[in-house]
Parts: structure tokens; C-alpha cells; sequence
């Protein structure tokens, strides 16, 4: 089970989602954040992957992945939880900073971003 308050992301190549674990036991998450492109976009770093789209989405793994390693070096969280599709996931793992890898207690391999709050919950039991 994740602590309490412990921050769950939920990306794919195009988005992510910030949630929060607000239950004292158990799990129950609370939206916090939604990031795109265009909130990462001050950090101009291209990732060549392939075909534009494939460095669009890669592009913005690797942007995510130094949002949250910012985050973690302000201490803005204890405990985190990772929910990307395989390939965003990949892109994330190469780019976490060693307190964020400290700090990751869950990294589940899906597609999630459009489901509802009780998929993503079960999906971190």
C-alpha cells in the first residue's frame, strides 16, 4: 500500500495526471496537477526516438521525468508511485534523478491515463 500523501503519476506520451493519496490507511487519490507539453515546454530538450511523434512523446517523458526529479529535490513528496504506457515509461526510467528512485515505491506498465479514479486505484493494489 502506498503512505499517506504519497504522489501518483499518471502519463502517457501526450499528458500526465497528479494525484495524491489523501486516505490515513488504505488508498483513496485526490487530483492534483494535470501537466501537458505546453506547462513542461521551458525545458527546450529534443529526444531523438524515431519518427517525430515517437520524439514528441519521448520529448515529453523525458521533461516529466525532470518536473518530478525537481519535486523531489524540493522535497515536495516522500513516497511516489509511477503509471505510464511501456514506452513513456521506458523514456521516464532513463532520466530519474537517484533521490527520485529512492522515493518510487510502485511503477505499473499501462495505459491509464482516460480511466477512472477506481481503475487507477486497482491498478496500484
Amino acid at each position: 500500500m502506498l503512505p499517506h500523501n504519497a504522489l501518483v503519476v499518471v502519463a502517457d506520451g501526450h499528458s500526465a495526471t497528479l494525484f495524491r493519496n489523501t486516505a490515513k490507511s488504505g488508498l483513496e487519490l485526490s487530483e492534483t496537477t494535470k501537466v501537458t507539453q505546453e506547462s513542461l515546454s521551458g525545458d527546450g530538450a529534443q529526444i531523438d526516438e524515431g519518427s517525430p511523434r515517437d520524439d514528441e512523446e519521448a520529448t515529453f517523458a523525458a521533461q516529466l521525468s525532470r518536473h518530478l526529479n525537481a519535486m523531489v529535490l524540493k522535497n515536495k513528496f516522500e513516497d511516489i508511485a509511477i503509471i505510464a504506457d511501456p514506452s513513456t515509461l521506458g523514456v521516464m526510467r532513463k532520466h530519474y534523478h537517484k533521490e527520485l528512485q529512492l522515493r518510487l515505491r510502485k511503477e505499473v506498465a499501462k495505459t491509464l491515463t482516460n480511466s477512472d479514479v477506481q481503475t487507477i486505484q486497482n491498478s496500484l493494489s
